[in-house]
């Protein structure tokens, strides 16, 4: 069986190769609605993640580990494997890195989102929270489907948002770090951390604008404040797992803020044209991302097709 390691798997699919598979999967009648939920078990070192998932010829399960302590040894925050299996026999074909699989994916899902509801037709503003690898990814991933007038880094550490204001200079895209309120001045802004309060005041987010969130799937963690999700027009992959998972819709049902019908629409709604592309001028768009086995499958088949392992016979 083969095997593939971080820089591997990370270098098999570009963010729109990636998008372009879940898109794929959608269209070809998979429903998240249907995805079996993640199982999540506390362990000493932080939480332990199971993410099983089948659609037509194939199988998987991602293993992942969350621990917050590892960041201070040196060693990455998320590890794991994922196992691609042959859906009719279970034979392992692949073994992938799961979280250089889940940095691919993550910016998938994003872009996906993104491709439906940015604003078109002129260069965005980007506000970008976090300067870990997520945050990298999202700024390849926006630039694959919007072009971006200029990148605004916010994190807690300096010299980290430095890095990725540096990074994204090198891409040609005007960057500097800047603070919470500068999502005023945003066209879209990407939260990619692991807060689990919300990182900025969602009554400064304008008309029109898109909001992407996809730092937690805990339903007591949220980086969006209970104002901004009030007003704006919400989309998610799945409403069962955002009503189980999704803290920055919880919270604010909690507090009775909203319902649980105050969701717009899916994933898949965009996709299939169930639901018209465009941003209304009226209230900002957030979407809302938990990460899903389904997502996690779609981009490991795509991924092993683009190995050389793959063969139709």
């Amino acid at each position: 069986m083969p095997q593939f390691g971080a820089d591997e798997t990370a270098g098999l699919l570009t963010p729109a190769a990636a998008a372009d598979a879940l898109a794929d999967a959608l269209r070809n009648g998979l429903d998240p609605e249907t995805c079996p939920q993640r199982t999540a078990l506390p362990v000493p070192g932080g939480e332990l993640l199971l993410m099983p998932a089948a659609s037509g010829a194939y199988a998987g399960v991602k293993i992942a580990g969350v621990a917050p302590g590892n960041p201070a040894l040196g060693l990455p925050r998320i590890t794991g494997s994922y196992l691609l299996l042959d859906g009719p026999t279970l034979r392992p074909l692949a073994l992938f890195d799961g979280a250089a699989l889940t940095t691919v994916r993550t910016p998938a899902v994003s872009a996906l989102a993104l491709r439906y509801l940015a604003p078109a037709g002129r260069a965005l503003r980007l506000v970008l929270f976090g300067a870990g690898p997520q945050a990298y990814g999202h700024l390849e991933a926006v630039r694959g489907v919007r072009e971006v007038a200029g990148v605004t880094v916010v994190a807690r550490n300096p010299a980290a948002a430095e890095k990725l204001v540096v990074h994204a200079r090198t891409l040609g895209v005007p960057a500097r770090a800047g603070t919470p309120t500068d999502v005023a001045e945003a066209d879209l802004v990407v939260c990619c951390t692991t807060a689990r309060e919300p990182l900025f005041d969602g009554r400064l987010v304008a008309p029109g604008a898109t909001v992407v969130a996809v730092g937690s799937h805990e339903p007591n963690a949220r980086e969006t404040d209970t104002s901004l999700v009030r007003r704006a027009a919400v989309y998610v992959e799945s409403r069962a797992a955002a009503l189980r998972e999704a803290g920055d819709l919880l919270v604010p049902e909690a507090e009775g803020a909203i319902g649980a019908g105050h969701i717009s629409g899916t994933l898949a709604d965009l996709v299939s044209g169930r639901m018209p592309a465009g941003a209304p001028s009226s209230c900002p768009q957030l979407f809302k991302s938990v990460g899903m086995a389904w997502e996690d499958l779609a981009v490991a088949v795509a991924m092993y097709r683009a190995t050389g392992e793959y063969s139709e016979t």
